[in-house]
């Protein structure tokens, strides 16, 4: 396995050609996972083990130097991607299910981005 996900790697460069491509729908859909991706990287404040000193300065908490606010980001596998985008797809396919009677055009869009996320699984 390697540190970083090729599948993510995939959708951002997908990404990238997707807006030079002025594809709005496939950006919305790619937009969307790359910031899923980067939540599900993101290490919860209270995990980052960094102690808060009280009152220290100017403004309580704050941290001088460069990169000295930084946190560790974990780093996902593809399964872990895969998983994301196969949860996202699933959302997407409940979603359309449930406009299907309201809403048949939005229920289209939301198939054609679950199609779009499938190619990647």
């Amino acid at each position: 396995m390697s540190t970083v996900a090729d599948l993510a790697t995939r959708l951002r460069d997908d990404l990238r050609s997707a807006l030079r491509a002025r594809d709005l729908a496939t950006v919305k859909v790619l937009r969307t996972m790359v910031a899923a991706i980067a939540n599900a990287e993101a290490v919860p404040v209270s995990d980052t083990g960094a102690a808060r000193p009280a009152g220290a300065g100017t403004i309580a908490g704050a941290t001088s130097g460069l990169g000295s606010a930084e946190a560790p980001r974990r780093e996902l596998t593809d399964d872990d991607v895969r998983a994301l985008v196969a949860g996202e797809r699933d959302d997407l396919l409940a979603a359309a299910a449930q406009s299907e009677a309201h809403a048949p055009d939005r229920a289209r869009e939301l198939r054609a981005a679950a199609d779009l996320l499938s190619a990647y699984l």
